[in-house]
């Protein structure tokens, strides 16, 4: 079998669409660790300052807000993906972001090694050429 410049060209092209792809995960995973980080540190300040009531404004629909007043944060809802919301003590709340924390590290970790493989064999590839 004969490497010709028209299939190491084609080769070339999906490594490059492989490695798009891999980018746009991994900023959509950095966008979720960033977003459980401030979900964790919002959940640190209901635990230590506001466990025993506070007043807020909540938007109700269409950027209308509603004066509301929460007697107890004992209990807290928390997404857990697909707009399903389960009802956590602070405690729990604070373990399972902590927990989707280390779960989307490690999703990281794995696809910038995907990255690496790949940027590897693009220049194995553009070696190749020359």
């Amino acid at each position: 079998m004969s490497l010709t410049l028209e299939k190491v060209e084609e080769f070339h092209s999906n490594l490059m669409m492989d490695l798009e792809t891999y980018e746009r995960a991994l900023q959509r995973l950095n966008t979720e660790v960033s977003e459980y980080h401030q979900l964790r540190a919002t959940i640190v300040v209901i635990n230590k300052d506001l466990r025993n009531g506070f007043k807020t404004q909540v938007n109700v629909g269409a950027n209308i807000f509603m004066k509301a007043k929460v007697s107890s944060a004992d209990k807290i809802l928390v997404n857990i993906g697909m707009n399903h919301y389960v009802e956590f003590s602070i405690e729990e709340a604070i373990k399972f972001v902590d927990i989707r924390i280390q779960i989307l590290t490690k999703q990281t970790d794995l696809i910038r090694e995907e990255v690496i493989k790949t940027k590897a064999k693009l220049k194995l590839s553009l070696i190749c050429v020359q």
